[in-house]
């Protein structure tokens, strides 16, 4: 039996790849999203936000798609694979893993839990831990972190620069001398070359990322791209214009932030007020 070809250029995330079933049988069509919402008595901008992977709709519409476009059942198969899937993030966060390690610089702002890349054993235990991870799986997940960290170090390392919240450095953890580790990291970290921290403080008042952990990558074909998390997921943007737009919101954080020397002193005070353990 001559061996099974892989079909390329698809996506194999079971969301991702009826988002991409959705946009090429409408292109095939030749229908607009709202020639295609007239057709089939729904409002057009959902089948957009099913195209774009952001919702899947219900299984009626699913039903009604597949019999507009003559695809006997197919669409509802992958519907079902796509609603039962629990990972519709990692392929597009596998895809940002590999901008990252091509970075030539990063930028960065936290808005309530420190950044992968300058976490403590201890700090990513408890932070995986507390989003479900337990036993072998934890540490695997807890090396993997700790291992991506290896990209700010050495000759050639990228420059990275953190904007912090000061809610990301009142979050203590529960063992307060794994946290005292943790602020020792991140002043000592404070102080590389390649490595620029600043802390955003309670005082700076509301800002335009209140709720949103952003990552910029600056890629050797000096393209800038985004990525925006949150504890269930996240979004890589590569259009320029949306990239811009989150580039001048990052500025304008920036601008109220500490510089870097006053925000190692605000590590440094937060150390102060972290209880010593008595037995060291």
């Amino acid at each position: 039996m001559p061996p099974r070809r892989v079909v390329t250029g698809r996506s194999q995330e079971p969301r991702q790849r009826f988002a991409e079933e959705l946009r090429q049988l409408r292109a095939g069509s030749g229908a607009s999203l709202r020639q295609l919402g007239d057709r089939l008595g729904w409002d057009w901008s959902l089948f957009g936000k099913m195209e774009k992977g952001e919702t899947l709709g219900g299984p009626e519409v699913v039903q009604a798609l597949d019999q507009h476009y003559g695809t006997s059942g197919m669409l509802l198969v992958l519907w079902e694979l796509a609603r039962g899937d629990k990972t519709q993030f990692k392929e597009r966060y596998r895809r940002y893993m590999t901008l990252e390690a091509e970075a030539v610089s990063l930028w960065h702002f936290a808005v309530s839990v420190l950044p992968g890349l300058l976490q403590t054993r201890g700090y990513a235990a408890e932070l995986l831990a507390a989003g479900g991870f337990t036993g072998d799986g934890l540490t695997q997940q807890v090396e993997a972190r700790l291992g991506r960290q290896e990209l700010l170090e050495g000759e050639g390392a990228p420059p990275f620069r953190t904007i912090l919240s000061e809610a990301a450095l009142r979050t203590a953890l529960r063992d307060s001398q794994a946290w005292r580790e943790q602020l020792e990291y991140v002043a000592e970290v404070a102080e590389w070359s390649n490595v620029t921290v600043h802390v955003l403080p309670f005082s700076a008042g509301l800002h335009g990322l209140n709720s949103t952990d952003l990552w910029f990558l600056r890629l050797p074909d000096a393209r800038t791209v985004a990525y925006t998390e949150n504890a269930y997921g996240g979004e890589l943007i590569e259009e320029h214009g949306p990239v811009e737009q989150l580039q001048r919101v990052y500025d304008a954080v920036r601008d109220l932030a500490l510089s870097p020397a006053e925000s190692r002193k605000f590590v440094l005070r937060m150390l102060e007020e972290v209880p010593c353990d008595p037995s060291t």
